[in-house]
């Protein structure tokens, strides 16, 4: 039973440090001038409409969390 606690309690404390961490890129967003701009993000402007897909910096951000995970989640 204690063992289930700890699990859950380590959870939200990871859970808390990711959204912690989110918090942080969101703050700093502007102050990185290559995060959404990178080779390979598609932008498409007509005159009434705008499309962004953020394609290079979505590959990039999921690399390092799924480096993340991969460190936090070794035993």
């Amino acid at each position: 039973m204690a063992e289930g606690i700890q699990q859950i309690g380590r959870f939200f404390i990871l859970l808390g440090l990711i959204i912690s961490a989110i918090g942080a890129l969101l703050l700093l967003s502007g102050k990185i001038p290559w995060i959404g701009r990178l080779p390979g993000d598609i932008i498409m402007q007509k005159k009434n409409f705008t499309f962004y897909f953020p394609l290079a910096t979505s590959i990039i951000i999921s690399i390092i969390l799924t480096l993340l995970f991969w460190v936090l989640g070794r035993k």
